[in-house]
């Protein structure tokens, strides 16, 4: 869905059918100890991009709302981990380098298919 800031996020959510006026980030939400969303943290929230530029499907992301250090603004801070080797991966666009290599190129894989 599209967030506010006009970027596409799957863990953005809103609902204005018939006078609601409902959004929320399920990332956040769905978070232990996320804190609390508000729409101006579209703005500058890096989970479309990480989405955008990996489709790792070994990829868990988490996020939370963290104040600036020097405490005046709130940001997304993100925490992501592959699932396939259970390590943390500190560049999330990038993803851990390992998943990649276990995939099959895609004329090997419609060779098993038959």
């Amino acid at each position: 869905m599209r967030t506010p800031y006009g970027a596409e996020c799957p863990f953005y959510y809103e609902d204005y059918y018939r006078g609601r006026q409902t959004q929320a980030c399920r990332l956040i939400e769905r978070t232990p100890g996320g804190g609390v969303w508000k729409p101006y943290l579209c703005a500058t929230c890096p989970i479309p991009g990480i989405v955008r530029a990996n489709a790792c499907p070994h990829l868990a992301l988490e996020a939370r709302v963290a104040k600036t250090w020097w405490g005046l603004r709130e940001q997304v801070r993100v925490y992501a981990v592959c699932t396939l080797r259970l390590v943390e991966v500190p560049r999330p666009e990038i993803g851990c380098g390992e998943c990649h290599l276990h995939r099959l190129p895609p004329s090997d894989q419609e060779d098993d298919a038959r």
